[in-house]
């Protein structure tokens, strides 16, 4: 077992595509996405300990809760100390960068990084596959999010199938949340429930141009300035622009990295009190 600190990221996941075929009956909806990963993300950090903690730093750390029934981190902990039977304890940190409830994998992307990083304090295989069935009892974005690469889903969001990133690594990309937390559930209940027809299961910038998401307009709808941060975007000349997941952040692709920063600074001017991350695709 390791002895020393581990760190992991929890990349962002940005939906490049969503589209919302139908309502189940089991209260979940059917959903087509292509999505990738932010090369940046909340960052985590673990060494071994007598039980499990957790402590929370970082811009948005005092938002989230330290109890394990609401924190996906430690909930991925307990989970795999039963599945596993691992007696030993882990101290984790969970620098929490990310904006909370803001439709890039958030809470997900944190209990991914623990699991992929609590496989390796405490000695474990990371391609076990009780480690996949942990994340899709945690969430529907978690099994994405535990392998963090370009890939296509469909039902409630898993299994995922990896698909290649056409031109998409390394492409300049710029995160923007205005400072609405915009809940999931509310979003999906807001959609007018019309299908609008499938995603083609292609992860290039043409396909994700021809998807759209369709959570963009009920989210608009109870956070308006979602619309006005998405026609900003589109002034800054990005080859894509759209909200990911169900809001609120927004993402724009651009050609270059001169591109990207310039529009993250004309966001700044205008918008000072916005969140933005200056990244790329992984």
């Amino acid at each position: 077992m390791a002895t020393t600190m581990l760190f992991e990221t929890a990349f962002a996941k940005i939906n490049l595509a969503l589209h919302v075929r139908r309502r189940r009956d089991d209260g979940y909806h059917d959903i087509e996405t292509v999505f990738a990963f932010a090369q940046a993300g909340d960052a985590l950090s673990a060494e071994l300990a007598d039980e499990v903690c957790l402590t929370l730093t970082g811009p948005f750390g005092a938002v989230l809760a330290v109890d394990e029934a609401d924190n996906l981190v430690l909930r991925a902990a307990r989970a795999v100390q039963q599945s596993f039977g691992i007696k030993a304890g882990a101290h984790l940190t969970l620098d929490k960068r990310l904006p909370v409830a803001s439709g890039i994998g958030g809470g997900s992307a944190d209990a991914a990084a623990a699991l992929r990083l609590l496989a390796r304090l405490w000695g474990l295989d990371p391609s076990d596959p009780r480690l996949m069935t942990i994340a899709e009892l945690l969430g529907s974005d978690v099994p994405a999010c535990l392998g963090s690469v370009t890939g296509w889903a469909d039902g409630r969001g898993f299994p995922v199938q990896p698909v290649e990133a056409q031109g998409l690594s390394d492409t300049p990309l710029l995160l923007v949340n205005p400072g609405v937390a915009v809940a999931t559930g509310p979003v999906f209940r807001a959609w007018d429930g019309v299908d609008r027809g499938p995603l083609a299961a292609d992860a290039s910038i043409e396909a994700a141009c021809a998807g759209r998401n369709d959570l963009q307009p009920p989210a608009i709808s109870l956070a308006p300035v979602i619309g006005e941060l998405l026609a900003l975007l589109a002034d800054t000349a990005p080859r894509l622009s759209r909200m990911s997941g169900s809001g609120a952040t927004c993402f724009a692709l651009y050609e270059s990295l001169a591109a990207r920063d310039t529009a993250a600074a004309m966001v700044a001017a205008r918008h000072p009190d916005f969140w933005t991350l200056a990244t790329a695709l992984r």
